[in-house]
């Protein structure tokens, strides 16, 4: 029988408590704190004042399960994978244990506690660069060596450098263990080792990838390798070794206070220990889709990417409405208007011509109601939010959407998308996603004829404000 994503949580929790780490509150979904993001993407992030040297009052030893969104993923969603909300699994050592206890006890968590076969783990580990003076992690990669060997593995290693690198060299028989540049095995609040910014700490990282096989490879995207985009790997956590401090001339020293970060998605791991690469199967998601099925009248098979998006969307929306976001036109409000929007037109799309959104929230709040008892005591907030949000984008849709169909056959400007944005309320990516969808040509300049269009509006707007006098 599939482990459900609930046991994996809770056993997560329970194995590192047993290994003296204190169980901490997760954070919001909000990130009030932090001025460079709207929505908490990560169980680090809320740590960072600890992980940058301040003491945390629970200790040095530390775990959790952090709801996040991270809102540039929306797009992505539809394929197997990728999510706009999900749950991080997560444990720290603030200057405490380093490698050797880290990938130990993630390797026994993974294959002893969850149950994967350790033969369909492969690891990647940083591979060094020379002209910032930063050596190879050999001590992470003999350690993992080492590993693998006690589980009666030989590990051989392989130096892999870019992605595209992996693409063209694949993998040979018996590597287990690859070493890939900063693009792929670096950490730092920048941009690999050259974006780092000075005085922060950073380091190398080592990711555990879970193999369903050669047949889930697409051969588009070059030979297999488990850094690729190709299907057959997935990234199922990511550990992080904050080693170095950057220093004002560049260069990197070692760090006296060393920490470890590990995140780990839960809904991968689920659907690594489910042996299928589909995480809309897992627990957390499956029971959406056999909403969305019974609603539709069709099949999962038959309607995939909409189902997909629709219940991805409609999960992070009744986080974020918990969290005290609503529908609006700027920033948060808008992130949230965006996911309930796309996902209400996913709905017609696949043959859901009524009003689903409360019914759908049910079905959501009743999955987390025992992890997340919020969703329960706010369900009639969320009903009503959604709701309402659903009857006024249904009308915005259908005028939207009749305009668009009726210019799109002689192709579509940025004049076009304009005013459907002007005239009929119909969202610019919604109208830009549908004239896409629908074969319909678009102008490769239509951004720009949008943006000149939208300046002279607001010129217009600012104009007739003048001409009217100050509001009272």
């Amino acid at each position: 029988m599939p482990l459900r994503a609930q046991h994996i949580r809770t056993a997560f929790l329970d194995y590192y408590q047993g290994r003296g780490h204190t169980v901490i509150p997760r954070s919001g979904l909000v990130a009030e704190e932090d001025g460079t993001t709207l929505f908490t993407g990560s169980g680090m992030q809320p740590l960072m004042p600890y992980l940058l040297g301040e003491p945390h009052p629970s200790g040095l030893r530390l775990a959790n399960c952090q709801p996040a969104v991270r809102a540039q993923d929306m797009v992505e969603v539809g394929d197997n994978r990728h999510t706009s909300f999900f749950e991080m699994l997560g444990n720290w050592s603030l200057g405490d244990y380093f490698k050797e206890q880290q990938i130990r006890w993630f390797f026994d968590f993974l294959t002893r506690i969850v149950g994967l076969d350790p033969h369909r783990l492969y690891v990647t580990v940083f591979g060094g660069d020379v002209s910032a003076r930063v050596p190879r992690d050999e001590e992470a990669a003999q350690i993992w060596k080492q590993v693998f060997a006690d589980a009666g593995i030989e590990a051989q290693v392989a130096v892999i450098g870019t992605q595209s690198d992996g693409d063209a060299r694949g993998i040979s028989p018996g590597e287990r263990i690859f070493f890939y540049g900063d693009e792929e095995n670096w950490w730092s609040r920048g941009k690999g080792l050259a974006g780092t910014p000075v005085g922060d700490p950073c380091g190398p990282d080592s990711e555990v990838f879970f193999d369903f096989g050669p047949e889930h490879h697409d051969p588009t995207h070059g030979l297999p390798h488990p850094a690729s985009e190709s299907g057959r790997f997935m990234e199922i956590g990511n550990q992080v070794f904050m080693q170095y401090q950057r220093q004002p001339d560049g260069t990197f020293t070692q760090l006296t206070h060393r920490n470890v970060d590990f995140g780990g998605g839960l809904e991968r791991i689920t659907a690594a220990a489910n042996d299928d690469p589909d995480i809309f199967q897992i627990s957390a998601l499956r029971p959406i889709i056999e909403h969305l099925e019974k609603l539709s009248g069709r099949s999962y098979r038959d309607a995939t990417i909409g189902m997909r998006v629709i219940a991805d969307h409609l999960r992070a929306a009744v986080f974020m409405i918990v969290a005290g976001v609503r529908p609006a036109n700027k920033e948060r409000g808008y992130v949230l208007r965006r996911l309930v929007r796309r996902a209400i037109r996913y709905g017609q799309a696949i043959g859901i011509q009524k009003l689903f959104l409360p019914t759908t929230v049910s079905v959501i709040t009743v999955l987390y109601n025992d992890n997340y008892p919020e969703l329960d005591t706010q369900h009639k907030t969320i009903m009503t939010v959604l709701e309402k949000e659903e009857r006024v984008f249904l009308r915005t849709l259908r005028k939207g959407l009749e305009e668009l169909h009726r210019r799109g056959p002689t192709g579509m400007t940025g004049k076009d998308i304009f005013t459907l944005y002007d005239t009929f309320g119909f969202p610019t990516e919604l109208a830009v996603e549908e004239v896409l969808h629908s074969g319909y040509s678009l102008c490769p300049q239509w951004r720009d004829t949008f943006d000149r269009y939208m300046q002279q509006q607001r010129a217009r707007s600012r104009t007739t404000v003048s001409r009217k006098g100050p509001v009272q």
